[in-house]
Parts: structure tokens; sequence; C-alpha cells
């Protein structure tokens, strides 16, 4: 005796192969949508003088502890201090704003936040995202 490994109206594989893709697309957003995306963004730590700090640091080409949004508010100063052990172009888009960092150091963007908007952060040269600013 035979089996067919082919349904007879063609379609059996293609409703499978749709409801898996489809499973692992939920699943891809249930996944992507932990940890502190999907718990909205994060409050940057404030400064004694009321400056709106976030650090990063970037570790064996990665953001240690992964790429976070945090909400800054409208017209407050901001410090980005970026950690990094490799040597890149710090850059704010939107703002284009940008600082160096050498390999093993710190440096700090400062500004106003006074354009609202999310704003990527990243390494430019290696097209590494580090953060978003969410200013509203």
């Amino acid at each position: 005796m035979r089996i067919r490994a082919t349904p007879t109206t063609g379609t059996g594989y293609r409703r499978s192969g749709l409801r898996l893709a489809a499973t692992l697309v939920v699943a891809a957003l249930a996944v992507g949508g932990c940890g502190s995306a999907g718990s909205g963004p994060a409050a940057p730590a404030v400064t004694a003088d009321g400056v709106q700090r976030v650090e990063v640091a970037v570790a064996g080409g990665a953001v240690t502890g992964g790429v976070r949004r945090f909400a800054v508010p409208l017209g407050s100063t901001v410090e980005v201090v970026v950690a990094s052990d490799v040597a890149d172009e710090v850059h704010l888009h939107g703002y284009d704003r940008t600082a160096y960092v050498t390999a093993g150091a710190t440096t700090t963007l400062r500004f106003v936040a006074d354009l609202p908007g999310v704003f990527d952060v990243e390494l430019e040269q290696r097209s590494l995202p580090l953060t978003q600013l969410q200013v509203s």
C-alpha cells in the first residue's frame, strides 16, 4: 500500500505552511514584545541639576542589556553617555549631533531636547543601534 504525500486538493500543505508561518510571527512578536519595549519607555536617571542622563555601554559588538527606549521631557537637557570597547562616532539622528568615542573610553552627547519625536542613537560606522530617545 502506498500513501500519497500530496493532498488531492493541493491546499493542505499550503494551509499548514501558512499556519506555521503565522505561529512563528506571533511567537516572534511575543518574544520581541518582552522587556522594556513592551512595557513602554524607561525613565532616564536625573542628575542633581535636573539633567536627563542616559548611559549606554558597548562590549563585544553589542549593547550591554540590549537597546532600550528612554522617555525624555520636551525642553529638558539630556546627556547620552556612551562607554565603548570600540572606536566609532556616536550619532544622534534628528538632532544631527555627533561625538567620537575611542576604544575603552566614554563620550557624552549633551543637548536640549527641543524637538518632539523618537530619535535613534547609534554607532555610525558600525550602524549599531545604541538607544532611542522618545521626546515628548
